[in-house]
């Protein structure tokens, strides 16, 4: 059983779109989740949490890698690039270049590393500009993860993270439907007993064509529009956030 467990990445490890106001940054998320079953069972479990959202790979990578292998962590999740591949231009090769050389300064510390392929948003009109991206990414992920004997929480095949009734409204985040099904796959890989539930949400309604369209019209408004506009004045979402568990401690 691990003892501790230091989770780097941007938003999803950070657990934005799992509103919590009781936790750091109001945030929960899958991570939190994990290290709540795993300290359950384990008195002396400690639990850091470094991701930030916004991040980068390279960013990631940079802030991050070196304060957790400080920590001496036997168990490390490590999920970046999502950000990288929504710019409009990337080099996933040399992106993932250096995510292998991070993953195998990992393993050679000594932690068992979980890793994530990214989710396919086939279904989504915006978002399947990015598939191809994404597949590419993914095709590494795989190979390094079985490279490494990695954990790999494989969200593309993940197909209930495909009703959108498990993302948040910004529909780049999910919510706590969501990130507990991503929890149950990463409890599973590690081959340990929980009691989280999967949703059962049953056949998704039909929505009306001109509905779905004022919907599609308001969430570009509310959050397409912002992000762009973040883009073009070169600031992050991140910016003034901090990572929210930045020390092992005990899971609360």
């Amino acid at each position: 059983m691990s003892k501790r467990f230091v989770a780097l990445g941007d938003s999803f490890t950070e657990g934005v779109g799992d509103d919590d106001a009781s936790r750091p940054n109001g945030v929960r998320g899958w991570a939190d989740r994990v290290a709540d079953v795993l300290g359950a069972a384990d008195p002396e479990f400690a639990y850091a949490n470094l991701a930030v959202r916004g991040r980068l790979l390279p960013q990631v990578l940079g802030e991050q890698l070196e304060r957790a292998l400080a920590m001496k962590p036997d168990l490390v999740s490590l999920y970046a690039g999502g950000n990288d591949l929504m710019r409009p231009k990337v080099d996933i090769d040399a992106l993932m270049r250096r995510y292998r050389a991070a993953v195998a300064r990992l393993v050679n510390a000594g932690a068992r590393v979980i890793l994530f392929t990214g989710v396919d948003g086939g279904d989504d009109p915006v978002f399947r500009k990015m598939r191809g991206r994404v597949a590419i990414y993914n095709e590494h992920v795989r190979a390094i993860a079985a490279e490494h004997d990695c954990v790999l929480g494989d969200m593309w095949n993940m197909r209930q993270l495909r009703d959108r009734r498990m993302w948040s409204a910004d529909r780049l985040h999910l919510n706590s439907l969501g990130h507990t099904e991503v929890a149950i796959s990463v409890l599973e890989g590690l081959g340990v007993e929980h009691a989280l539930e999967r949703a059962l949400l049953g056949v998704a309604p039909l929505v009306d064509r001109r509905v779905r369209r004022a919907e599609d019209w308001q969430w570009a408004r509310e959050h397409v529009v912002p992000w762009v506009m973040r883009r073009v004045r070169g600031e992050s979402s991140g910016d003034v956030i901090r990572a929210r568990r930045p020390e092992l401690l005990p899971p609360s």
